[in-house]
């Protein structure tokens, strides 16, 4: 589990955990493969908490994504994706976010955290915005870049690019 989140913001949303609604949220990412063109893929939410104290600040996010049920519209490229050598899925079938830190960024928030796959974690910074705060649900964006490399996921570079852009569209009920 991640330290204790050093937070110094408060979010807008009502104060109790809200939870993770993983039918309304969606995660993509985007890869460059064979070095000029661009593979995108979709990887379910599986659970996620947020908790937000008496003042409005955020002082525990963990969410969850489930990598079998990767899926980049292309069977063998998934397979070949969830191999020991790239995710390793049949041993590590789970990716965890954890934050540890929260900051004011532009019209969001900075959120620093471990990024957790393959028995391994990185620290992955990622963009946050609200695109709703109701008293009883919300939707939030959060955008990161991954270096795979920092996971243990190891392939020529000409085949899968370095850098992995993710993408968290998500909605959460308070609960």
């Amino acid at each position: 589990m991640s330290a204790e989140p050093q937070v110094t913001t408060t979010t807008g949303l009502p104060t109790g955990r809200w939870h993770l609604l993983p039918e309304a949220s969606t995660a993509v990412f985007a890869v460059a493969n064979f070095g000029f063109r661009t593979v995108t893929g979709t990887i379910p939410l599986r659970e996620g908490t947020v908790d937000v104290d008496a003042g409005g600040v955020v002082d525990g996010v963990h969410v969850v994504l489930d990598l079998d049920g990767l899926d980049t519209a292309s069977w063998r490229r998934d397979a070949d994706l969830r191999r020991p050598r790239l995710l390793d899925v049949d041993r590590h079938p789970e990716l965890a976010f954890d934050a540890t830190a929260m900051t004011p960024a532009g019209s969001g928030w900075r959120v620093d955290g471990r990024l957790s796959a393959r028995g391994t974690s990185t620290p992955l910074a990622v963009s946050v915005t609200a695109t709703e705060a109701g008293r009883e649900q919300a939707g939030i964006r959060a955008t990161g870049v991954l270096d795979r490399r920092e996971l243990g996921v190891r392939a020529p570079r000409l085949l899968i690019g370095h850098l992995v852009r993710i993408t968290v569209d998500s909605r959460w009920a308070r609960g």
